[in-house]
């Protein structure tokens, strides 16, 4: 019979606290080196797009790129379907270090892609081949990481552990930044965009590549008994035990995952084109939002174990549908870094509410055998819809004369995700993770 308790094959005591401990470092390290290859292709659209898109002009070809990136969205929910099940059926591990590889591979194959002056038009389709491996990657490693990191984190500060999740994926995120500032320090304008943009996809494959010697220290979450049974990772099976949270889930990824990228690879092209700083100051601005929003993580994790993830997550949708239209609003008009620097900052504590329960309580949602199916699905079918489009939805704002039509498009999916918020179980009076095996 499936097991409804996620964590039966190392709670309680099952493993060492130093085993423990090494199982979310190598776990978090392959969700690192994923979001990072992610995110370099956001932070050096730039100066790429215009070797792919060469007539158009600079909005035009921004928009190009990011129906790119949001294709690579679209690819996350058969991602997630394909890992989910694959991890419910033969292991956390296997699944995150396939997905991992198959990431890297993807940057690879960006690094080294011909221009449109080289090819023509089979550069941008190239271009969208490396996203569509890409964004099919990162539907699995979502789902995987989450599920397996509340597995492994222990009933004490699971949500400490598992905020671990997002210090990484933002931790990708800095990581991607930090490398184009570096390359803008030693590279001129013009070398970035002939081919420094380049070298952050190398960097990104090679990181992949250098997992594989961590996965030894990934320890495996599920039971033999659970991988085996024949509705395991079945999507039939998840539907008849978890329509309700499904689409909670759902739900909540859209407000959550559209305000995350708002406030986050948007903005870098935001302060560009509307607020007027240069692409080395937004940057630089976003370096250290990024550092200061990583850490911010495990403190909303541990704050999500004292009032439940439930709270975390109405504090994020409440505070999001009301501040985000006033924020946007005082950042088009701010005339210096020092104020445009606090406003983003307000932006990202309060996503941080979210974000740092956001694996969590979703694993806490679904039973084991279908677990991970059931993250990586909703997440993925939640971010394809609003997540990824969020950049040309706001774009297509701006070309039309209306921007500040995305603000208000923003908060009224967080609204949605307050209205589900309120429909969640408190985590510390129901939570499935510690539950026994039955």
């Amino acid at each position: 019979m499936n097991s409804v308790a996620g964590i039966s094959p190392v709670e309680p005591g099952g493993i060492s606290d130093a085993t423990r401990l090494r199982a979310i470092l190598a776990g978090s390290a392959g969700n690192l080196i994923e979001w990072y290859d992610f995110y370099i292709y956001a932070f050096t659209a730039l100066y790429f797009s215009p070797a792919f898109f060469p007539k158009s002009d600079q909005l035009v070809q921004l928009m190009a790129t990011s129906a790119i990136f949001a294709v690579g969205f679209l690819l996350r929910p058969i991602g997630g379907w394909f890992f989910g099940r694959y991890a419910d059926r033969h292991g956390r591990q296997s699944a995150m270090v396939l997905s991992v590889m198959m990431m890297g591979g993807g940057a690879l194959l960006i690094a080294v892609l011909p221009t449109f002056a080289q090819v023509g038009i089979l550069a941008p389709i190239l271009l969208l081949i490396g996203r569509m491996v890409q964004g099919f990657s990162t539907g699995g490693q979502y789902g995987t990481a989450a599920t397996y990191l509340s597995e492994i984190a222990g009933r004490r500060r699971r949500g400490f552990w598992s905020s671990f999740q997002y210090v990484t994926l933002v931790g990708g995120q800095l990581c991607a930044t930090l490398v184009i500032v570096l390359l803008q320090q030693v590279l001129t304008e013009a070398e970035m965009a002939a081919w420094g943009w380049r070298v952050g996809f190398v960097i990104g494959a090679v990181g992949a590549l250098a997992i594989v010697l961590f996965r030894h220290h990934m320890h495996e979450t599920s039971s033999a008994e659970d991988r085996a049974g024949e509705k395991a990772g079945s999507l039939a099976e998840l539907f008849r035990v978890a329509t309700r949270p499904f689409l909670i889930v759902v739900a909540l990824t859209a407000g959550g995952s559209l305000s995350f990228y708002a406030f986050t690879t948007y903005m870098q092209k935001y302060l560009v084109l509307t607020v007027g700083l240069s692409k080395e100051t937004a940057t630089s601005l976003m370096l250290g939002e990024l550092a200061l929003f990583m850490v911010l993580q495990p403190v909303m994790g541990l704050l999500s174990d004292r009032i439940g993830r439930r709270n975390n997550i109405i504090l994020f949708a409440a505070l999001a549908t009301v501040c985000t239209v006033p924020i946007f609003t005082a950042l088009a008009g701010a005339k210096a870094i020092g104020p445009a620097f606090l406003l983003v900052l307000a932006g990202l504590v309060i996503n941080s509410f979210y974000t740092s329960v956001s694996g969590l309580f979703k694993a806490e949602m679904f039973p084991t055998h279908v677990r991970a199916l059931g993250v990586g699905l909703a997440y993925g079918v939640g971010n394809a819809l609003f997540g990824g489009t969020a950049e040309n939805v706001a774009f297509a704002f701006k070309s039309a004369g209306h921007e500040s039509g995305f603000y208000w498009y923003v908060s009224v999916l967080c609204a949605v995700s307050l209205i589900a918020a309120l429909m969640l179980k408190d985590s510390r009076k129901d939570n499935v993770l510690d539950r026994l095996a039955v």
